[in-house]
């Protein structure tokens, strides 16, 4: 959600103060970063939020005339490539203080904190409470709003005056032990309960209470990725210079020479598509495969070095050629000098990996290259580049990849299927006969996204 959040202030007395119920999904893309989920917000000495500490860790804080009471669990949330489910059971008439807040992830009770101080007996729950403010996707405190939660959210509901378990909300696939979200039905919502972000992109409640929100910070996007079907997103390994935002499908690159990131997805079989936009270069900007994710940055560890297998397209060098790279476990070899021209601020690379046959093929803009400095309008003429066989290499898959040669900063959007690069919507979508996935150009025929349901068949 990048700096974007959502508010409304509770016009109406609660169905039961004392009793709420928040259920909600999250994907993160942004570690080491204080991101607060949601809050409710009277004074800065009352108030509560849940948030992600930058040691990763969650809390569920709630402050009552300065005092403070906590929950932050031993462990951190550290997977950016799978959805989590949260469900924060709220009923503070229990006698029993563990039982006035129980906290759920992916169907399972948290019960390992390090901080365990549990909100007094009969405190109200100020989520639902009339005439306070509430937020999602930040946390307001100090007459401003702060912390904001850049990553994906769906299905947000709030129950006002019943205290649920996770059951209501997911369940567990029998095929693949799973937890999975099931849907809503037979819930009633109460006076200040609502249901946000259902498979929509928009502030309105689906609860049929109308109680709306208003954006503000900037704009909702609506991806394709979503908790029934996953797609990856980008991340360095082993450092933290390169940059990620826009639901980690964003990466700036900056730092030491030949760090990269990778995305959260690895193909080992199959045929695959996938796009990536140039929206600032730097000589020997990078962008292709790589076999491996474990953050070398070194000559013979980097996204073009010997023995990791790596494939890339190179942006402009200093004389103005774009060039293709082609190494599979042997030091770099650039054939041709000129491929494709060379590349411009605003180009969208297309990238079709064959792992049955073990062949990358890359075009620009609609066209795919013919392994000369010029291009192909038809695939089926496109030149590919032969590549090893993934499962030799040393991830045993191949990955999405970008980076820099330099060090130096460029800034790439990648598209697995969202329907953006960054928060700009794909101009118009192309033919896509699996029907995964929202892309700028027509996909390949028995092409892919590389996402759950995509792998699963």
């Amino acid at each position: 959600m990048a700096s974007t959040y959502l508010t409304r202030t509770n016009a109406q007395a609660a169905t039961n103060v004392d009793k709420a119920t928040i259920s909600f999904w999250l994907k993160r893309t942004r570690l080491g970063t204080e991101e607060s989920v949601f809050g409710a917000y009277s004074s800065d000495a009352n108030r509560l939020k849940f948030r992600f500490r930058s040691d990763n860790k969650f809390d569920f804080e709630m402050g009552v005339g300065g005092s403070w009471y906590s929950l932050i669990t031993n462990r951190r949330f550290i997977d950016t490539n799978s959805w989590y489910h949260f469900v924060i059971s709220y009923d503070s008439t229990q006698a029993s203080a563990s039982d006035r807040t129980k906290i759920y992830v992916n169907g399972v009770l948290e019960t390992s904190y390090g901080t365990s101080n549990y909100v007094p007996q009969n405190q109200d729950f100020y989520f639902t409470k009339n005439g306070l403010g509430i937020t999602i996707g930040d946390n307001y405190q100090g007459g401003s709003h702060q912390n904001y939660f850049d990553g994906l959210l769906s299905h947000f509901v709030c129950v006002d005056g019943q205290a649920l378990d996770a059951t209501t909300f997911g369940e567990t696939d029998s095929d693949t032990g799973e937890w999975k979200w099931k849907g809503i039905s037979g819930v009633n919502y109460g006076n200040n309960g609502f249901y946000l972000l259902k498979d929509v992109a928009n502030v309105t409640d689906y609860s049929g209470n109308n109680n709306n929100f208003t954006a503000g910070g900037g704009g909702m996007t609506l991806t394709q990725d979503n908790p029934s079907n996953n797609f990856p997103t980008m991340k360095s390994p082993g450092w933290s210079d390169h940059a990620h935002s826009y639901g980690g499908n964003r990466v700036v690159t900056s730092g030491t020479n030949y760090r990269y990131s990778v995305a959260t997805m690895g193909v080992h079989k199959g045929k695959w598509y996938w796009e990536a936009k140039f929206q600032a270069l730097s000589n020997y900007a990078i962008m292709g495969i790589s076999g491996d994710t474990g953050g070398q940055s070194n000559s013979t560890g980097h996204i073009l070095g010997a023995g990791l297998y790596h494939y890339s397209v190179v942006y402009n060098d200093v004389g103005g050629n774009g060039h293709k790279y082609n190494n599979a476990g042997n030091s770099p070899t650039n054939t041709p000098g000129a491929f494709m021209g060379g590349f411009s601020v605003g180009d969208i690379v297309t990238f079709a990996l064959d792992c049955d046959n073990n062949t990358l093929k890359i075009g620009a803009n609609g066209q795919w290259a013919n392994g000369s400095g010029s291009t192909n309008q038809t695939f089926a003429n496109s030149t590919a580049i032969t590549i090893a066989d993934p499962t030799l290499t040393p991830s045993g898959y191949y990955f999405p990849a970008c980076g820099d040669y330099t060090g130096t900063s460029s800034t790439i959007e990648f598209n697995f299927g969202n329907g953006f690069f960054g928060n700009t919507a794909i101009a118009s979508a192309g033919t896509n006969a699996s029907n995964l996935g929202l892309f700028e150009y027509d996909v390949p025929a028995d092409y892919k996204a590389i996402c759950s349901k995509g792998l699963n068949t």
